[in-house]
């Protein structure tokens, strides 16, 4: 048995907004790799050289997180913010075929894939659950408490409903806020705050998008709140005893 005093620290898992903040700093380097990239293909003007260079950049745009992933533990994003993605079984980096696993879900899933992260014990993302990965505080040190949380073992307590039920009563509510987002939608189109053309070929205006804008990030909202209840609980249908 390895003595208190010697015990491993438990990890420390990153917040949304930590994380968010590493996705910007990526975005911003991919921005300036584009935009790099298309100023030196104008100087030069040469048609050859600029679709070698456009291939070469979105090969690099491509391999940039899986390579750095799996090769350093993170992106440059991750290590500016002082994360880690971690490997739950070998508590190492991720191999590179999980790093491009990771990249493909993240690209297909969006912001959606980070729904389900109150509702996880190691506040962890869809493509973070799939490729059995965490996303961890590089060096405790320097970091501060509203920066990560620590495991949540209260998601381990016996007084809660099975996990079948739990996500049984949550798919029942996310279809019911989907029922009640196209609601909402009918009755804009119907109050005429916005227009069918714009539902339908998304040819909207200024206004029209703000209207969609808001409703999008507010079903964005709810969308993990009602994952977050649901599985600590909290929601009728799935209450802990």
């Amino acid at each position: 048995m390895i003595p208190a005093a010697h015990a491993p620290p438990s990890p420390l898992y990153a917040r949304f907004s930590r994380r968010f903040r590493g996705i910007l700093v990526d975005w911003m380097i991919a921005m300036a790799v584009i935009f790099g990239g298309l100023s030196v293909a104008i100087a030069v003007g040469n048609d050859n050289f600029s679709r070698a260079l456009g291939f070469g950049a979105m090969l690099g745009l491509l391999l940039y997180e899986p390579v750095l992933v799996s090769a350093t533990g993170g992106t440059l994003g991750h290590s500016f913010n002082n994360l880690r993605v971690v490997d739950q079984q070998s508590g190492g980096n991720v191999s590179f075929l999980k790093a491009c696993a990771r990249v493909v879900i993240k690209g297909l899933l969006g912001w959606f894939s980070f729904v389900v992260l109150a509702a996880t014990r190691r506040n962890q993302a869809i493509h973070d659950l799939l490729t059995r990965s965490t996303v961890q505080i590089r060096d405790a040190a320097k970091a501060r408490p509203g920066q990560y949380i620590t495991e949540r073992v209260e998601l381990s307590d016996p007084g809660l409903p099975s996990r079948l039920r739990r996500a049984a009563i949550i798919g029942v509510y996310l279809l019911l806020l989907l029922v009640v987002f196209e609601a909402v939608t009918i009755l804009l189109v119907m109050a005429g705050i916005t227009s069918q053309r714009c539902i339908e070929s998304n040819n909207c205006s200024a206004g029209e998008r703000m209207v969609s804008l808001n409703a999008g990030v507010a079903l964005v909202i709810l969308m993990p709140a009602v994952i977050t209840l649901g599985w600590k609980g909290k929601l009728l249908g799935a209450r802990r005893a």
